[in-house]
């Protein structure tokens, strides 16, 4: 019974952090969000302060799904680096198993 709890709770986990930037790389996208966000969204920059805890990973998800930013900040970015930023957001987000600033 504890071996069948843990394979399903094994499933739900590996199924959870799949909904993220499917295949993004996470470390690539924190050097790229230090690199290229947080120009602006830092303590004193005019987006206000962001880390990936500042939202939920549904809040992640939709933000870039719909693409809710001011497009002039994106266009010098990939879309594989913007898969690579949301995965990092994805999965160090307020709700994460692993929530973290960006230090």
């Amino acid at each position: 019974m504890k071996k069948l709890l843990f394979i399903i709770t094994l499933v739900a986990f590996v199924a959870s952090t799949a909904f993220g930037a499917d295949g993004g790389n996470p470390r690539k996208g924190k050097h790229l969000f230090k690199k290229s966000c947080k120009t602006c969204h830092d303590n004193n920059g005019e987006g206000g302060e962001v880390t990936p805890m500042t939202k939920t990973q549904k809040q992640w998800d939709r933000l870039f799904d719909k693409q809710k930013h001011d497009a002039d900040a994106w266009t010098n970015l990939s879309e594989r680096d913007l898969k690579d930023i949301q995965q990092f957001l994805y999965d160090h987000a307020a709700d994460s198993p692993q929530p973290q600033t960006c230090g």
